[in-house]
């Protein structure tokens, strides 16, 4: 099976751009994300769209689907949800804070962790109905299967009479 990569942070793909991740997509789904929220016990104020991290995704088109593959370590599937809406894609979850000693200083810190809402725009048609989501070890993988094209394919189509 022959991968062709789409979108991958600006840089140079190997295949036209199928999806686009944008933070903007995210308030086409404002309801669902304050759902999500309320669900996973997290009421926010004004700004309860805002992500307070963004895990990484990457975005990929094999020959039968558009795959979504997001970096969610030490989070628990409980606290993620994967909704569709149109031609997006929306992940909203929440990655706890670590427990750190009381005496303990921090000298770098780099790992994010709260609340965050990631939205993926899909470009190319896909059956949103048949789509899966797996979380193992830390990353979840979303695989929503392709449309075949049918423009340019002839189709009988019948007459009744009446």
């Amino acid at each position: 099976m022959k991968t062709r990569w789409c979108v991958c942070n600006d840089r140079p793909m190997h295949h036209r751009v199928h999806a686009i991740a944008l933070p903007s997509e995210v308030g086409v789904f404002a309801d669902e994300v304050r759902q999500a929220f309320v669900e996973l016990g997290r009421v926010g104020g004004p700004d309860s769209l805002a992500g307070q991290c963004a895990p990484a995704l990457d975005v990929y088109e094999t020959d039968d689907s558009i795959e979504i593959a997001i970096d969610l370590p030490g989070i628990d599937a409980t606290a993620v949800r994967v909704m569709s809406k149109g031609d997006a894609v929306l992940v909203v979850g929440e990655k706890p804070p670590r427990r750190v000693h009381r005496e303990a200083t921090f000298h770098l810190v780099e790992r994010d962790y709260g609340r965050f809402a990631r939205a993926v725009r899909i470009t190319h048609p896909c059956d949103m109905a048949r789509a899966t989501a797996r979380f193992t070890m830390g990353e979840l993988r979303i695989a929503l299967p392709k449309i075949r094209d049918r423009r340019g394919v002839t189709l009988s189509i019948p007459i009744v009479n009446g």
